[in-house]
């Protein structure tokens, strides 16, 4: 009997959808690809005792797909959608060496970093993420379908950011898929805060859609290639080859705009200003409420990443040179440094530790405590402790869950449900003493119509509207 192949397509209008799945039987074999259209996908492969459970059990997988919107499709008739990438070409600085205390190579040019209270994440162009203790020590590693855009921390959950426009929670065993973004969208960063979503893209557009993955509202700004997006609760900050726009919250609407010296290549924001990194070698400092700015540093180079100490005490930039800087309140340069691993195409400074992800792939901790950058400045410097992580295995995202006898659920989890509510899925909670009509923030690719789910935990969004499930996730069977 030859192989039987179905193949099926879900592309939304408003493409925030755009994937495909294939069941293959052949005789006593089932094998599934699903992904991204236009992409390889990943395959998964099962056994049956005879040809009949074989196809019984791949008319079952047709059957939830079609259920969730699929339709038969000829392969090769819709595209993947656009990528870009930064790509920069990283000069050696020619300024003394910065005291790294520790490197790791993670394999590839790395965009997306995020250090928390114990751990250190990195994200590469071949969608590895790697956690790192503070002193270097490989703790963990993902693997995602596709390159790492940017990392992002929202309270305690953390988010990548993928090229495949997906943005991945992190906070399981294995990652899960929190939000789709349109097709048409060139993604350039990703920023999350309380569950909203800001995404600004290769036109100069910004969209954002809400902790349910559903559209609020987007907006085109007057300038293109927009690396900046940093979401508050009073809206989202933007910035773009004109400057940066601070759009209102709920409305969209433009509160202010400030022009700057170049385009702007990177944002950062504290809780009452917002820093943009250009092209023509400046950080800007803007007050979140007004626009106006406050400071600026000049740099000699193109900044393609800033940050600062907790209240912009002091601000430091990378630039595509491979040199680090850092600056007082003011204006100041204090320093200037090499890092010896390339340009940092993003940074975060923690407890006197400047880390940074480079255009050779390597996340590096930087000591710049004044006694360390004083010594490095006179030529003494740390011994650098070169960290590799070649055997650890990539916990792949994926859309398979665990099943567990509803009779046998342990104390100690909350139960789920998804509903079909006005064309959409939802999920509440249905355990005791929550509130049953609140949504629960939870993976997209999971849900199942009528099904029940055990989360580890549930917690309350900083807003309050709405629940956000964390950790592991079997389903009720």
């Amino acid at each position: 009997m030859a192989a039987a192949t179905t193949y099926l397509e879900l592309s939304e209008a408003s493409g925030s959808a755009h994937k495909f799945y294939e069941v293959v039987v052949d005789g006593t074999r089932v094998s599934i690809t699903f992904g991204r259209i236009g992409e390889r996908g990943s395959t998964r492969e099962s056994t049956f005792a005879d040809e009949a459970k074989a196809v019984s059990a791949a008319e079952k997988k047709i059957g939830e797909k079609v259920r969730k919107g699929y339709a038969p499709a000829v392969k090769g008739g819709r595209q993947r959608r656009a990528i870009t990438r930064r790509e920069i070409t990283s000069v050696q600085s020619s300024a003394r060496q910065a005291p790294v205390l520790w490197r790791f190579h993670s394999g590839a040019p790395a965009f997306g970093i995020f250090i928390g209270e114990d751990e250190a994440w990195v994200g590469n162009e071949r969608g590895d993420v790697f956690t790192l203790a503070h002193d270097g020590r490989v703790t963990g590693r993902y693997g995602l379908p596709d390159g790492v855009k940017c990392i992002v921390a929202d309270d305690f959950w953390i988010y990548a950011g993928c090229d495949d426009g997906r943005v991945y929670d992190l906070g399981g065993k294995v990652p899960r898929v929190a939000y789709e973004i349109a097709t048409d969208v060139d993604i350039y960063w990703l920023d999350i805060d309380d569950g909203v979503l800001g995404v600004s893209d290769r036109q100069g557009g910004i969209t954002i859609v809400d902790h349910e993955d559903e559209f609020q509202w987007s907006r085109r700004s007057a300038g293109d290639s927009a690396w900046m997006v940093r979401c508050a609760p009073e809206g989202a900050f933007h910035g773009h080859a004109r400057g940066v726009t601070h759009y209102a919250a709920r409305t969209g609407d433009p509160v202010w705009h400030a022009e700057t010296t170049g385009a702007v290549l990177f944002g950062w924001q504290e809780p009452t200003e917002v820093f943009a990194g250009t092209s023509r070698g400046w950080v800007h400092r803007l007050s979140r409420a007004t626009g106006a700015e406050t400071a600026r540093y000049r740099c000699d180079a193109a900044v393609f990443s800033c940050a600062t100490s907790p209240g912009g005490d002091y601000v430091f930039a990378g630039d595509n040179h491979s040199s680090v800087y850092c600056f007082a309140a003011d204006g100041t340069r204090l320093w200037k440094l090499g890092t010896g691993c390339g340009s940092a195409f993003s940074m975060q400074y923690r407890d006197e530790r400047l880390y940074i992800v480079t255009t050779d792939g390597s996340l590096a901790c930087i000591d710049a405590s004044p006694a360390a950058i004083h010594a490095a400045e006179q030529g003494e410097l740390p011994q650098r402790n070169d960290i590799k992580a070649d055997h650890w295995q990539r916990v792949e995202a994926t859309a398979e869950v665990e099943t567990v006898v509803a009779s046998a659920v342990p104390s100690g989890g909350v139960v789920v449900e998804c509903v079909q509510e006005g064309g959409r899925m939802r999920v509440h909670v249905i355990s005791d003493g929550y509130d049953r009509s609140r949504a629960v923030q939870f993976p997209k690719d999971i849900r199942v119509p009528g099904a029940r789910y055990l989360v580890t935990e549930i917690h309350t969004s900083a807003s309050g509207g709405f629940y956000r499930a964390r950790g592991e996730i079997k389903r009720l069977l």
